[in-house]
């Protein structure tokens, strides 16, 4: 399905006020649509993302045996395959989901049958490499095409292994993960850096035994999982546009509700706390092993400082990084982006892209092969925005724009409906004119 190009018009805005629940997490909601498509009986997710990529994840699962009911827009029930997915004779169709593609190559390995799973021109560029070689150790059959889709898997019995992921990555980590579940023995993943743990624990929620130390997540396999029912928390990379939004405005205030607070992703909050804002969490809950939080933030009267994001931080930030790159010249003493490459093969070159929009609105930039130098106390005037199709750039334009002087036209504003098709309606709610 593809939708027509859109351009939107965002104006600047006077202050940002409200309060927002946001559609569910993309990460859990991915995560969630694979285990209860895998486990035995009915599984029942609310909040479930409204993300074109997560209905991709629902599309793949159908096709391999699973029962996916939609319950009005944002739920979902969905009767497992008992841990043996049925071969399909076409492609399995990712869409423009890496999370997708990575980590059902992990569930389907050790199946009997072949597989093959594509994806849209922009999922044909990422790096798939990082998947087929702990695969393949594994014993694994996997064939891709210089090293990108399509996606070839001739399942076969695997092997347990102890393997070291070279670029922190959990979508590699879930997809070993998801291999070693159903091969005899213990598969240990061991990471560099801790990359978010959703997979962990919904892996644990639906009855799978992880163990984990600081540096390492194992499996013991085989093992079976069983449905569960839950709700999807609210999405903080989807808050982040609207916090920093919120924290660009000094009489702002704004509440997000029923927010998910996991501290490998969290790391967000810790970032603006230390540009000045003023963050509160309340009603702090646990859902299936995830943290649930309702979260107040108010900018600083005398504006935000300034903050570097590089190493660990910059890992566990890696999809926030774009908006918070869209704020920095508003920022008293600028933000300094490094150790984040990983940038470079998303959707799009983010890194390049962020370059080339803040100039096209007058800031001055510079970039880095792996981050950028965006100095603060900048004026920025609206311009036309290159999304190049990415939705992260879209977003994080739209919130710079809302203190830019003048209006900014935002091309390819549909690409925001990969992750999140309700932004624009809820940065309208929200932003005062």
């Amino acid at each position: 399905m593809h939708t027509a190009v859109q351009e939107r018009i965002i104006r600047p805005a006077r202050n940002i006020l409200g309060s927002l629940r946001l559609p569910g997490d993309k990460s859990i909601s991915h995560r969630y649509a694979m285990l209860g498509a895998f486990a035995a009986g009915t599984s029942r997710f609310t909040n479930f993302s409204t993300g074109a990529d997560c209905a991709s994840t629902l599309t793949c699962m159908r096709a391999l045996g699973a029962k996916v009911n939609r319950l009005g827009t944002d739920a979902v029930e969905i009767t497992g395959v008992a841990g043996r997915a049925t071969p399909v004779d076409h492609p399995l169709d990712c869409g423009n989901s890496g999370s997708t593609m990575r980590m059902i190559s992990g569930l389907l390995a050790p199946q009997q049958g072949r597989f093959t799973l594509i994806g849209d021109s922009s999922l044909s560029r990422r790096p798939m490499e990082r998947i087929r070689k702990p695969l393949e150790a594994m014993s694994a059959r996997i064939t891709l095409t210089d090293g990108h889709a399509p996606v070839i898997i001739e399942g076969t019995r695997l092997e347990a292994i102890d393997y070291t992921t070279p670029v922190p990555s959990a979508q590699v980590k879930t997809c070993i993960l998801l291999a070693g579940l159903q091969t005899s023995g213990t598969t240990t993943v061991r990471e560099s850096v801790r990359t978010r743990d959703h997979s962990e624990l919904a892996l644990r929620a639906f009855g799978a035994t992880v163990t984990r130390t600081l540096d390492s997540v194992s499996v013991a396999g085989p093992q079976p999982l069983h449905a569960i029912e839950a709700a999807v928390p609210g999405d903080i990379s989807s808050a982040a546009f609207f916090l920093c939004a919120a924290a660009l405005f000094p009489r702002s205030g704004l509440v997000i509700e029923s927010l998910g607070l996991n501290p490998t992703r969290a790391t967000l909050l810790d970032v603006l706390t230390a540009l000045g804002a003023h963050i509160a969490v309340l009603n702090l809950e646990e859902k299936h092993a995830e943290l649930v939080g309702t979260v107040q933030i108010t900018a600083p009267a005398e504006g935000l400082g300034s903050t570097e994001v590089s190493g660990a931080l910059a890992a566990q930030l890696i999809d926030e990084l774009p908006v918070l790159a869209s704020i920095a010249p508003f920022t008293r003493g600028g933000i300094r982006i490094r150790d984040a490459r990983e940038l470079r093969v998303k959707e799009s070159d983010r890194i390049a892209l962020v370059a080339k929009n803040l100039r096209a609105m007058g800031a001055e930039v510079i970039e880095f092969e792996d981050g950028l130098d965006v100095p603060g106390g900048q004026t920025l005037h609206g311009a036309p925005i290159d999304s190049g199709g990415d939705h992260r750039i879209a977003m994080a334009f739209s919130v710079a724009a809302l203190k830019a002087k003048g209006e900014t036209l935002i091309q390819g504003a549909e690409s925001a409906a990969i992750s999140f098709p309700e932004f624009f309606d809820l940065l309208d709610l929200v932003a005062e004119r």
